[in-house]
């Protein structure tokens, strides 16, 4: 039978947290007259109290636990406190209890929990001798095992709350809210308590909160040397400040408020301006740190640094400038003993100088090539009796530098012996065939100026389609002569056939023109091989070749058909578009016997004033090989050139010339000071003036 005690008028309270609230939770006052008990736990302290003799208190446990034993039920001995216990005290307190007929000792810790459980299921299961008989665990060991149980339940609830917890502004309210369902909270909550749980979400807070400062601050700091490169650049005018006169300079700058914001409130790291990301302007308060401190003085010294490193630059131009030991195309290797110390080391990179000695080896080179050009322009006797196109022999080379020799600017270009020999190979170009694009001074040459000139002031793009549109009725149409021996003109005629529609119509930017070929093979003088027929009004030529006999009968044909033309009134031939095109061998892939064609080749279309194309400069192959694309731009290239002689031929005449009011006649050398702009555009800005009947000349 159950045993029963009196206590009449005690409290009891139910606490599920921590002892020493009790006051906190729900409080019941314990009914009068006897209650049933089934066991009970003996509490030993075994902690060092103030004013506390164990001795004694054992001496009054062992009275107690007399008592208790005359109610024959469980006992079990509990020792309370263990985490301050002395050792002492558990020994002697598991002494008591072995000698009492063995009862069961449970080692606890409330303030822990550890064990505590253990106390009420060991006596549980002495209680119903059916239950499984208890495990008892030392206190140690089971603080060890709560430990590692904590330390993983903290783990998982840390997770749990990094990846709920994003934000430092979140509350704990609405954060513990979405964890209630969760078993990690759920788990830590049990073990460790509400508070503990609280408290780590504050301090994950905390930890957002201060990485999103940094992040911040780095962010503000990062664009502070952009600041400083906007608002003061000049070295002169901050060089002898101090650091807070350089803050209120600052503040007096008109795009200050563009880089900084004043705060009402500072710092600004405890302010809400934290979080107002839109606004990337810094602090103007963080100026007062440390960092922002060394940011400025990085900003001065990179200032000085410059303007140091652009001493040494300008120092080390002048040096340049006035050695007598730099002359035109001196390699850096040579010069670099002569015009280098070590105050340049020190500041620049030798491949800063390096670069500016480039810089002025190009000025000096190209200074010293127009002395060159006029020291051949001044002794163009030497070059009177040199055979048309031909290369001047090694014999005629070496008197031409003994009669140099002695000049300064021959000597100037001493270390450049191949670019002297091909200006005055090039000079000699320019003597036998003096073009525009021949001309020394290309693209400045006087020819291009005016044509220049002329055509901005004159030629309006509606207006000259117009024109041409109606001067050429034939204008959608292109008549094309290919010349070459062997078959050459017929294949080729044959590919380009290949590329037409079935009507022989040929497409030039999205318009169709109708297409005529005429492959010319034999003697151009008899009138079946005729460049001209009554119905066959040429456009312009292709001339093909393959090897010297090929060339050579080119030539030939060429000169045939401008003499035959000679005296005539329309004489066509001779201002026919040419081009010179070089076709492969059928497996000639190149070598020696190429090279030497494309030379030959070029010399020709020097000499015939005319466009030299070949497989490996332009693209143009043959047979298989062949290039629609680099076909239409030859086309086009003739259509354009018919509509310039059609626009010639049609307002050109004596007659015209005649009807002028004004003619202007100039004579002018290429590259000199005084230009074409200053005699015509007084003449071509009048507002009277229009284009004559000549086509170049001017009527007032």
């Amino acid at each position: 039978a159950a045993t029963k005690l009196a206590s009449a008028e005690k409290l009891m309270y139910f606490c599920t947290d921590q002892l020493g609230l009790e006051q906190d939770f729900e409080q019941k006052q314990m009914p009068e007259g006897k209650l049933l008990l089934d066991g009970f736990l003996l509490c030993v302290d075994v902690s060092r109290g103030m004013n506390r003799n164990f001795d004694e208190q054992l001496k009054f446990v062992s009275n107690l636990y007399n008592q208790l034993a005359k109610t024959k039920k469980p006992i079990v001995v509990v020792l309370t406190k263990c985490d301050e216990g002395v050792e002492r005290y558990i020994r002697d307190a598991h002494a008591f209890a072995l000698s009492k007929k063995n009862l069961q000792v449970v080692e606890t810790s409330a303030r822990s929990n550890v064990n505590v459980d253990l106390a009420f299921s060991t006596l549980v299961q002495l209680v119903d001798k059916s239950r499984g008989k208890a495990k008892i665990i030392p206190y140690f060991e089971a603080l060890k095992q709560q430990s590692q149980q904590i330390a993983a339940a903290k783990d998982k609830y840390e997770w749990l709350v990094s990846r709920i917890v994003k934000n430092h502004n979140e509350t704990w309210a609405n954060v513990s809210r979405k964890m209630q369902a969760s078993p990690e909270y759920q788990e830590y909550v049990y073990l460790e308590g509400t508070p503990k749980a609280k408290k780590l979400f504050l301090q994950h807070v905390h930890r957002l909160k201060q990485e999103h400062i940094e992040r911040r601050r780095k962010m503000y700091l990062a664009v502070l040397p952009q600041a400083f490169e906007a608002l003061i650049p000049d070295l002169d005018e901050i060089d002898h400040l101090s650091y807070v006169k350089v803050e209120k300079l600052l503040e007096t700058k008109p795009d200050f408020l563009k880089w900084f914001v004043v705060l009402e409130e500072t710092p600004w790291d405890a302010t809400s301006h934290i979080d107002n990301m839109e606004n990337e302007r810094v602090p103007f308060d963080l100026m007062e740190t440390q960092p922002a401190e060394q940011l400025y003085e990085a900003h001065l010294e990179k200032l000085r640094n410059e303007r140091k490193r652009a001493e040494m630059r300008r120092a080390f131009k002048e040096n340049l400038e006035t050695s007598p030991f730099i002359t035109p195309g001196k390699p850096w290797e040579e010069a670099r003993s002569f015009i280098m110390n070590e105050e340049f080391y020190l500041w620049l990179e030798e491949s800063v100088y390096m670069d500016i000695y480039g810089r002025h080896q190009k000025q000096i080179i190209d200074r010293a090539k127009e002395e060159f050009q006029e020291l051949l322009l001044e002794y163009s006797e030497l070059f009177y009796e040199l055979e048309l196109d031909a290369k001047p022999s090694k014999e005629k080379m070496g008197v031409i530098q003994d009669v140099l020799g002695e000049e300064q600017r021959f000597k100037a270009l001493q270390k450049l012996q191949a670019e002297r020999d091909a200006l005055i190979l090039k000079h000699i170009h320019f003597v036998y065939h003096p073009t525009k694009e021949t001309c020394p001074s290309c693209p400045g040459c006087v020819d291009s100026r005016i044509e220049q000139l002329l055509g901005s002031r004159f030629i309006r793009p509606s207006e000259h389609n117009q024109k041409n549109s109606l001067s050429d009725p034939n204008i959608d149409r292109i008549n094309l002569v290919i010349l070459g021996k062997d078959g050459l003109a017929r294949e080729l005629a044959n590919e380009i056939r290949a590329l037409c529609t079935n009507d022989d119509k040929y497409v030039i930017e999205g318009k169709m023109y109708e297409l005529s070929l005429r492959p010319i093979e034999g003697n151009v003088r008899l009138p079946v091989n005729s460049f001209q027929t009554p119905t066959f009004q040429p456009h312009g030529c292709l001339c093909l070749y393959n090897s010297k006999e090929s060339l050579s009968y080119v030539v030939e044909s060429i000169e045939k058909s401008r003499e035959s033309t000679i005296g005539r009134r329309e004489n066509h031939s001779v201002h026919l578009p040419l081009t010179l095109i070089l076709v492969n061998k059928r497996g000639d892939a190149g070598g020696e016997t190429l090279q030497s064609l494309i030379q030959q080749g070029q010399q020709i279309a020097s000499k015939l004033q005319c466009v030299f194309l070949d497989p490996a400069s332009a693209g143009i192959g043959y047979g298989r090989n062949i290039n629609e694309k680099q076909i239409s731009q030859v086309l086009k290239g003739l259509l354009d050139s018919k509509r310039n002689l059609n626009l010639v031929s049609s307002t050109s005449s004596l007659k015209d010339l005649a009807d002028v009011d004004l003619r202007v006649v100039m004579c002018l050398m290429c590259g000199d000071p005084s230009n074409a702009d200053d005699v015509l555009l007084p003449i071509l800005q009048s507002p009277t003036s229009r284009p004559g009947g000549g086509g170049g000349s001017v009527l007032l």
